[in-house]
This record gives structure tokens, C-alpha cells and sequence, in this order.
């Protein structure tokens, strides 16, 4: 007899917060004059996308008693997101982004996080999250930056995994988020026992290797290529630990898929980008992984799985924000269909 389908797709853990974007283009920050309010925060972003993409998901987050809160999951719940895991945190308040928006790089970013809602998840917020009942549970690296969080989090991979789902790591590097960057490496090879697939760009693979803080600690950047050493040394360093899969994240110049298979070796399949003007970097990678996601829910291959991934990430830079702007499955047809399909 055929078991019973799973009724989630995908669980997402993690930060969600109100992102206000600036409305004034190409203004250095002291002089914007207004902002648009969206949602953000990277698990909050991704189950988004999946869920405009067609997939069941569970986002596994906290808000706090506050407006905030009321806004953000009043949109999640027009999107069709799952939200009945989502505690209240008295205490504690739902978190903010601002954003200035410079293209093409510059695009300041400040957190309001300080007593955040989504870092006081605890072990008894994951006890009442579906993770028996799901294909792939998902969390960010930002998540172990503080506990509770983060041992919430170790344990709902842990938990994700004895069910059978696979763990997804997004290494979600945020320097500003840390106390010291060194405390970031460790957490996230900490987490890699559990984690079946882990999904960064080049930087913030080498500072999950990270051991010299030196650099890191002066700048808040790891795109000094002495930081962290070569990123294939820093790859071949990660699946040792653990996961099956790296995907590296590439910007317009796609994505590659690093798999390490049973018997041994190394496969790397590469996936093209699709190359668009760039409005808004910040989304980009989350919508990269919604897509990524679908597709191998789908049963996939790693590289067709990854080129939907970039399609959704070049919609999502030619837009002015991240959760309010994901594409939808037929969005993204139209956009590869000129551009020679997903293979």
C-alpha cells in the first residue's frame, strides 16, 4: 500500500520582518523622502515563493503582540502561506529593514532586530511545528545567531530528519547579526550533521570556514579572496561535514551544483543565469531557492531544478522588493520561453 501523501511541502524557519524600501531610487539614504512597506526576512521570502510557485508551505517564525506583526501575517495569509504555526512573542517585538536602493550595488541595509520576535523561537515552537509531516524543512543560518533560536533550530533539523524530510541550509550570512564572525563558522558547521543540502554565494561559503576573523571583523565583507581561502577548498571543506549537496550561488552568472554522490568523488553540474537589468539585488537569492526547491519537489534534475532558480532570481532583481514581488509558476514561463526554456 502507497503511504499516505504528506500534507506540507516545505517548512520554513526563521526571521520575517516589515522591510521598508526606499522609494527614491538611486538616492544615497540621508536623502530619501519616503518608503514602500513589504515583507521580508529570508525563510519568510522563500516560503513565499514557493507557495506562488504552487507549493504547500509552513512558514515557522514569530511576531511579536504588536502592528507589525499584525501586518506581516496578514499578508501571509493572503498569500496562502501556512501560518498556523506562527507564535506570539509578548515581550518581544516583530523585526525591521530599511533599504536604500542604489543600482546597480549599492543597496544600504539596517536591521532592527534588537528583543526580535523570530529569535525567541524555542524547542516548544518547533514540538508544535509539522516537521513529521513534511518533504523538506528549511532554515537560515541567522537563525543560531542567539538562543533560544538557535538551539530550536538545531533541533527541529535534527527532528525534520529522523521523519525523513530533507534539511536545507541557507547560510543566510548577515556580519552584523554576530558578535564575532568565527561564532558564525562554528554554528554553521555545527548545523551540518543535520543538513541534507546547503545553498550560498561565494562569500558566505567562505565565512563558514571562517577561523581568521581578523578581516571580517574591520570590514563586515568576506569578498577578499584571502578571507576564507579558495571557495572550492571551502566547498570540498562543507560536504565533508555532512550535507549530499553545496549549490553555490552565482548571481547572473547561474548557479552550481556541487554533489557529493554515495560512492564518493565529486559531481558539479553548472546551471546559466539569465542576465537582466538589476533593479533590487535583495530577494534574489530567496527567490533563487523557491524555485530551486520546487523543482526538485518536482523530481528534477539538479540542473533544470537550478536554472528555475535563477530565472525567479532575475524576476525578482528587476523588482522593488522581495516577498511582494516572488513570480509565479506562469510569470516564469513566460520569462524563460524567449530565453531558450530552463535547458
Amino acid at each position: 500500500m502507497e503511504p499516505a501523501p504528506l500534507p506540507y511541502d516545505t517548512v520554513h524557519m526563521g526571521r520575517s520582518s516589515i522591510d521598508l524600501y526606499s522609494n527614491d531610487v538611486g538616492a544615497p539614504f540621508p536623502d530619501i523622502r519616503s518608503f514602500a512597506a513589504y515583507v521580508g526576512g529570508s525563510p519568510t521570502n522563500i516560503s513565499v515563493g514557493g507557495r506562488r510557485l504552487g507549493l504547500r508551505t509552513v512558514l515557522l517564525t514569530a511576531v511579536g503582540t504588536d502592528p507589525v506583526g499584525d501586518f506581516i501575517l496578514r499578508f501571509l495569509e493572503r498569500e496562502g502561506v501556512i501560518t498556523d504555526f506562527i507564535p506570539r512573542k509578548p515581550g518581544r517585538r516583530s523585526s525591521a529593514v530599511v533599504l536604500g536602493i542604489e543600482p546597480p550595488d549599492k543597496f544600504p541595509l539596517v536591521f532592527y532586530r534588537e528583543n526580535c520576535a523570530d529569535l525567541g523561537l524555542d524547542i516548544d515552537d518547533v514540538l508544535a511545528a509539522p516537521l513529521t509531516r513534511c518533504r523538506v524543512f528549511q532554515f537560515a543560518g541567522t537563525n543560531l545567531s542567539r538562543e533560544p533560536s538557535r538551539s530550536a533550530t538545531l533541533y527541529a533539523a535534527e527532528r525534520a530528519r529522523a521523519a525523513g524530510a530533507q534539511v536545507v541550509l541557507d547560510i543566510d550570512f548577515r556580519p552584523d547579526q554576530w558578535h564575532d564572525p568565527r561564532a558564525f563558522g562554528v554554528a554553521i558547521r555545527a548545523s551540518l550533521r543535520w543538513t541534507d543540502v546547503v545553498l550560498g554565494t561565494e562569500d558566505e561559503i567562505k565565512a563558514a570556514v571562517l577561523t581568521d576573523a581578523a578581516h571580517v571583523a574591520r570590514t563586515h565583507s568576506v569578498s577578499d579572496t584571502r578571507v576564507g581561502g579558495d571557495v572550492d577548498r571551502a566547498i570540498s571543506t562543507l560536504l565533508a561535514l555532512g550535507p549530499a549537496v553545496l549549490v553555490e550561488k552565482r548571481g547572473q552568472r547561474g548557479a552550481r551544483v556541487h554533489c557529493r554522490p554515495p560512492g564518493g568523488g565529486l559531481e558539479i553540474h553548472e546551471a546559466p543565469g539569465y542576465p537582466v537589468a538589476i533593479a533590487n539585488v535583495l530577494g534574489a537569492g530567496d527567490a533563487f531557492a523557491a524555485g530551486l526547491l520546487y523543482g526538485r519537489l518536482q523530481g528534477w534534475d539538479w540542473r533544470k531544478a537550478a536554472r528555475l532558480g535563477n530565472a525567479c532570481g532575475a524576476i525578482v532583481v528587476t523588482r522593488h522588493g522581495c516577498a511582494n514581488f516572488m513570480p509565479t509558476l506562469e510569470e516564469v514561463t513566460r520569462f524563460v520561453e524567449p530565453r531558450g526554456g530552463l535547458d
